[in-house]
């Protein structure tokens, strides 16, 4: 029992470190809806969903590159159970950061189908 608790606690050390400086990018909270939405709203929200893209991929690139530092930095006491647990806690943190990404992405674009639509049946 004692084992698995030391493993966290390592993982915990060498981890948070690694991934203080990459702040966690905040969702567009705007996505319009399609059915009642402007052009403009429409515009509003496709600018808010390319920023949080953007910001998305800053923030897994920060990760990556503060993944790399804290290996390379711990290197000489770092054992390589450590080190596969410190690359599945940045996996998952980039893996849920892209769910995000293409969850807000699959919904903005749903929303631009039904913008579509229904412009399409006031032509």
């Amino acid at each position: 029992m004692k084992a698995p608790l030391a493993l966290v606690f390592a993982v915990a050390v060498f981890a948070a470190p690694a991934f203080a400086d990459c702040p966690y990018p905040a969702a567009p909270t705007n996505i319009p809806d399609g059915r009642t939405a402007t052009l403009e709203e429409m515009v509003a929200g496709q600018k808010a969903v390319k920023a949080y893209d953007l910001a998305v991929k800053n923030y897994v690139s920060c990760i990556d590159a503060e993944l790399d530092a804290a290996i390379v930095k711990a290197s000489d006491s770092l054992k390589p159970q450590q080190k596969k647990d410190m690359q599945n806690v940045e996996a998952q943190k980039h893996n849920a950061a892209i769910d995000q990404e293409q969850a807000i992405a699959d919904r903005f674009n749903e929303q631009v189908k039904a913008y579509k639509a229904r412009t399409a049946e006031a032509k």
